[in-house]
C-alpha cells in the first residue's frame, strides 16, 4: 500500500473535509483487506522482533479520533500478532488532581515506550490542544494566569513538536493517526451502540455532548494536524467510514516506519562465532 497519501507534509494547512473518510482505495472488499491485514501482521511480529533486538529505537504510536471512530478496535485488531511482552498500551482521559499539579505533557511523558518496545496511546497529550480548547478548560488546569493568552495553543504546538523532537532524537519514532469518521457514520455507530444490548455500555450521554460540539473539534483537529505534523512525527489522516480498511492503513504504515529503521539482529565477532561451536560441542557431549 502507498501509505504516503495519507500523511500530511509538514507546514501543510489541513481542511478535513478535503479528506474522503470512506477512501478504500483499490480493495474491493472487507475479505480482501483481512487478507492483506493478516500478512501484514505476520511482518509486524517479524519487525517487533527486530525492534527488540537492535535495542537502540522504541516505536510510539498515537490515536486520536471523534467518538466511535474506531481507535479501540483498531488497536485490538492490528496489534493482534505482536508480543505483548514488548507492547504497552495506556488510555489518557480525564486528567486527575496528581496529573493537574504538573504540567500537561508530565503524564504522557512518564508513559514513553523505552528502546526496543512500542507504546501506543489511545488519546494522548493532544487532548490538551482539543478537549481542553473546545470546552475552554485551559483555566481549570492550575496555569499561571499570565501564561494564559491569546497565544496559548500557539504555544503548546511549539511544545508538544519540541517534545516529539526530542524522543526522535533519542530514538523514540513517533507515528500518529488521526481517524477520520464522518459524522454520518458516527450517528450509525452510535445506534448500532443503543440497539445492541452487548454494546450498550459503551454509549454515554457524554457522547451525544461531545457531538455537539463536532464543527470545533473538526477546526481544532484541523489546526493541531497542520500545526504539528513534522517528517520526524508525521500525521496520517486515516480514512475510518470502513474499519477493515483503517486498520489496513495503519498496519502497512507501521510496517513502513519500522522497515525505514534499518533494524538488524546483533551481529556475533570472531571470537564469540567461536564459542558457539564450542558451546556446541559441550552441548553434543551431553
Amino acid at each position: 500500500m502507498e501509505t504516503s497519501k495519507f500523511k500530511v507534509s509538514p507546514r501543510k494547512k489541513v481542511k478535513l473535509s478535503d479528506y474522503q473518510t470512506d477512501y478504500s482505495g483499490d480493495i474491493e472488499s472487507k475479505k480482501d483487506a483481512g487478507k492483506l491485514l493478516k500478512a501484514n501482521i505476520k511482518k509486524m511480529a517479524e519487525l517487533q522482533d527486530r525492534l527488540y533486538a537492535h535495542d537502540r529505537y522504541g516505536l510510539l504510536i498515537i490515536f486520536q479520533a471523534m467518538d466511535a471512530a474506531g481507535k479501540d478496535s483498531t488497536i485490538k485488531h492490528v496489534m493482534s500478532g505482536v508480543n505483548p511482552q514488548g507492547t504497552q498500551v495506556f488510555s489518557f482521559k480525564q486528567p486527575s488532581a496528581e496529573e493537574l499539579d504538573h504540567g500537561y505533557l508530565w503524564r504522557v511523558a512518564k508513559t514513553v515506550p523505552e528502546r526496543g518496545r512500542i507504546g501506543i496511546y489511545n488519546r494522548s497529550h493532544y487532548e490538551d490542544v482539543l478537549v481542553v480548547r473546545v470546552h475552554d478548560l485551559i483555566k481549570s488546569q492550575k496555569i499561571p494566569e499570565k501564561f494564559i493568552d491569546n497565544d496559548i495553543w500557539e504555544k503548546r504546538f511549539s511544545q508538544i513538536k519540541n517534545f516529539e523532537k526530542y524522543l526522535y532524537e533519542n530514538g523514540i519514532i513517533t507515528i500518529k493517526f488521526f481517524l477520520h469518521i464522518s459524522k454520518d457514520e458516527q450517528k450509525k455507530r452510535f445506534l448500532r451502540r443503543l440497539d445492541t444490548p452487548s454494546k450498550n455500555w459503551k454509549f454515554s450521554a457524554a457522547d451525544l455532548k461531545e457531538r455537539e460540539s463536532w464543527d470545533d473539534y473538526q477546526k481544532c483537529y484541523e489546526e493541531a494536524i497542520s500545526a504539528t505534523s513534522t517528517d520526524y512525527a508525521p500525521w496520517y489522516i486515516t480514512p475510518a467510514d470502513k474499519k477493515w480498511f483503517t486498520r489496513l492503513v495503519v498496519s502497512s504504515v507501521i510496517i513502513d516506519t519500522l522497515q525505514d529503521l534499518n533494524l538488524r539482529y546483533p551481529e556475533l565477532d570472531e571470537n564469540q562465532k567461536k564459542n558457539l561451536n564450542a558451546y556446541r560441542e559441550q552441548l553434543m557431549k551431553d
